[in-house]
């Protein structure tokens, strides 16, 4: 039996435009290949994979708006270039490179700001997935309180959205939200 070479296309550019080494992306698209053949990963096989990783709690939810933040396109699939491109910044981005990632995951609509309701539903997504029993204890009000916290901290001019400039400025000067970005990064 000859052992089948998967090679993305473009190898080089894709070189160019991560982090990643060319062994690295051919691993990669060895894993991707396997786990999709067609090289598509549509939303619900995308939830499936991911949802493995967490079987203590419920991560459909929260692999839904990963899943678009990763759709770049968004045409409702995501190809290795795509996969690619989101991990290599989540992965070895520098700090702003990642809190960019972080606002276009929070920012649901993709209006260019965070509302409450949307951190509200990206904290309730992640307190589902990590399940009821994880330590220190979840209590169902923790998701509004964490929400409530991030504002004061985020929304710095009080309109009720916050900014990209705001979240990134509050972040990298708060010790405390960069440690609890931190707590989420394996969560990614």
């Amino acid at each position: 039996l000859s052992m089948v070479r998967h090679q993305p296309e473009g190898l080089d550019q894709l070189q160019a435009q991560t982090q990643f080494t060319r062994k690295e992306l051919q691993s990669l698209y060895r894993g991707f290949k396997n786990e999709c053949p067609s090289g598509l990963v549509d939303e619900e096989t995308f939830k499936t994979i991911y949802s493995q990783f967490f079987p203590q709690g419920d991560a459909t939810r929260y692999a839904h708006f990963l899943f678009n933040a990763f759709d770049i396109d968004r045409n409702g699939s995501i190809r290795f270039v795509d996969f690619v491109l989101g991990l290599s910044v989540l992965l070895r981005g520098s700090v702003t490179e990642k809190l960019r990632w972080a606002f276009n995951l929070y920012d649901i609509n993709k209006d260019g700001y965070i509302t409450k309701e949307e951190m509200l539903e990206i904290m309730t997504s992640i307190y589902d997935m990590m399940g009821r029993y994880t330590l220190p204890s979840v209590r169902d009000d923790s998701p509004f309180e964490h929400v409530e916290k991030f504002f004061q901290k985020m929304d710095r001019n009080r309109d009720g959205v916050v900014t990209i400039d705001e979240f990134i400025e509050t972040c990298q000067k708060d010790e405390n939200i960069m440690a609890s970005m931190q707590l989420f990064e394996n969560v990614i």
